[in-house]
C-alpha cells in the first residue's frame, strides 16, 4: 500500500493538490492512503521549507511548487 501526504495549509494550491491526489487514487484504482498534513512540526521533520509539498512513501517528491495533475500522476503511478 502506498502512503501519500500532501503538506499545506488551506491555500488554494494545497487544496487543489490534495483534490488531484484523491482523483488519481480513484481513477487509477491505487491501493493508497492519503493524508493532508498541516502540522509545522511534521513539515520540519521532512525538511520541507516551502509549500505545497508532496510526500510519497516517506520520500519528498516535490516541495514549494504546485504540481499539475499529470505530474502528480507520474509520481503516484510508478
Amino acid at each position: 500500500m502506498m502512503h501519500i501526504k500532501v503538506f499545506g495549509a488551506c491555500c488554494s494550491k494545497c487544496t487543489r493538490m490534495y483534490a488531484y491526489a484523491e482523483e488519481i487514487i480513484k481513477e487509477q484504482g491505487l491501493d493508497a492512503t492519503l493524508d493532508k498534513v498541516t502540522d509545522i512540526k511534521e513539515q520540519m521533520r521532512y525538511g520541507i521549507m516551502s509549500l505545497p509539498a508532496l510526500v510519497i512513501d516517506e520520500k519528498v517528491v516535490s516541495a514549494g511548487r504546485m504540481l499539475s495533475k499529470k505530474d502528480m500522476e507520474t509520481y503516484m503511478c510508478k
